[in-house]
């Protein structure tokens, strides 16, 4: 499940379950709302699963804020997420705040 809130002026996507292609349709809307925010934080702390399709999901809201010279942080990922973000190396296209 993908919400899209504010959180203390922060726009924060919320990943729920498992984020994977039967997310996509939910990540586009959640974009979509973002309009031009600086800041977007990707909150993966209910996340239990990514694949590869969450990954390139990922590049595309930061293609999306990157438009506004923005930031994606990558916020509160178990270890197992972490370790999958880090082996596609994406520590060096997010900041991940654990």
């Amino acid at each position: 499940m993908i919400n899209c809130v504010k959180r203390d002026g922060v726009a924060t996507i919320e990943i729920q379950g498992a984020f994977d292609f039967s997310c996509h349709k939910g990540f586009t809307e959640a974009i979509e709302k973002l309009k031009a925010e600086e800041v977007v934080r990707v909150d993966l702390s209910q996340t239990t699963y990514l694949d590869s399709s969450a990954l390139g999901m990922l590049i595309l809201l930061r293609d999306h804020v990157k438009v506004v010279n923005g930031s994606v942080v990558l916020f509160s990922p178990d270890e197992t997420v972490n370790n999958a973000l880090k082996m596609a190396n994406f520590d060096r296209l997010f900041k991940i705040e654990r």
